[in-house]
């Protein structure tokens, strides 16, 4: 008979199991159908997948090294200009050093300091929000001011001075511009905590025993998951951009360091006789930037219960 009862249990479990595989499929197909209307969003995950496929292969695509520095080969015009070598496709720049190569490494460095400050302000700010939201009062006002205090301020200008406060360098900039797009992720996760907060489901888990830990991070924060991430894809881009805008006022990473930003920030005087040691830099921001924002407007599509209604 408890041999029985044994057998019953586990064919209810594969059932279970194979119940939720199912579902998990059909999530998918729906989000895939959703984002996959959006032609935008199509493009720039391609590009995306292609931008991340040369950072992780950098060493083996890359022709030279970033700092091998080519004294004969000073300033050399990409291989389409009169002057220009098969050796360095697009060009060097005053020292020496090859620019494709450059930027495939470069792409490294941007794709980790999205990630990195992603991380960090995504995992700081749905704390303090859950915190914020879930429980009010004299917390949630405390919370609050500062957040609109630090919104108060140009994020630019208030990551200059939280590196200018603690020293320059690439993983100073990258801490400013998480604690900069913090307060973005705080008041998401808090207004989404106080819809979710009075809702059955949220009521029925407190009746059965669930405490406050328990209610914040598994009954309401896997609800309020759509609009943070998508903002983490808008602010991954955004933290390229601050990254670069820090490299080129020297803040942020330091030479000899392959980031786009720096290597705008060394090709500003020779911008006019040499426009490749600019452009080419330029265009990556542009293109990856650009790549990332369109895969958070297709994540909006795929994400967002109205849009997917209309």
């Amino acid at each position: 008979m408890a041999t029985t009862n044994t057998k019953e249990t586990s064919a209810v479990s594969l059932e279970d199991g194979a119940a939720i595989a199912v579902t998990r499929r059909e999530r998918l197909a729906e989000f895939w159908y959703y984002f996959s209307q959006n032609r935008g969003a199509v493009i720039g995950l391609a590009v995306f997948v292609v931008i991340v496929a040369i950072a992780v292969l950098a060493p083996l695509i890359a022709p030279h090294s970033p700092s091998l520095q080519n004294r004969d080969a000073l300033l050399l015009p990409p291989v389409w200009q009169e002057g220009g070598r098969w050796s360095f496709v697009l060009g060097t720049d005053a020292v020496g050093r090859d620019i494709l190569s450059r930027l495939i490494y470069g792409a490294r460095f941007s794709l980790f300091i999205g990630l990195v400050v992603v991380s960090l302000a995504v995992s700081v700010g749905i704390v303090i929000g859950l915190v914020a939201g879930y429980f009010r009062g004299a917390i949630d006002t405390v919370v609050m001011r500062m957040m609109d205090i630090i919104l108060a301020f140009p994020s630019l200008l208030l990551a200059l001075v939280l590196v200018a406060i603690l020293g320059p360098g690439l993983v100073n900039a990258m801490i400013a511009i998480a604690l900069v797009q913090q307060p973005h992720y705080v008041r998401l996760t808090r207004a989404a905590v106080m819809a979710e907060k009075g809702r059955d489901y949220v009521t029925a888990a407190r009746v059965a025993g669930a405490g406050n830990i328990r209610l914040m991070f598994k009954t309401i924060l896997p609800n309020c998951t759509a609009p943070l991430i998508v903002q983490a894809a808008l602010s991954f881009s955004a933290a390229i951009l601050d990254a670069a805008a820090l490299g080129f006022l020297g803040m942020g990473a330091q030479p000899p360091t392959p980031e786009w930003g720096t290597m705008l920030a060394e090709a500003r005087e020779f911008i006019l006789r040499a426009w490749w040691v600019v452009t080419f830099p330029g265009l990556a921001i542009l293109i990856t930037v650009l790549a990332i924002n369109l895969m958070g407007d297709g994540l909006r599509d795929a994400l967002d219960p109205k849009l997917k209604r209309s």
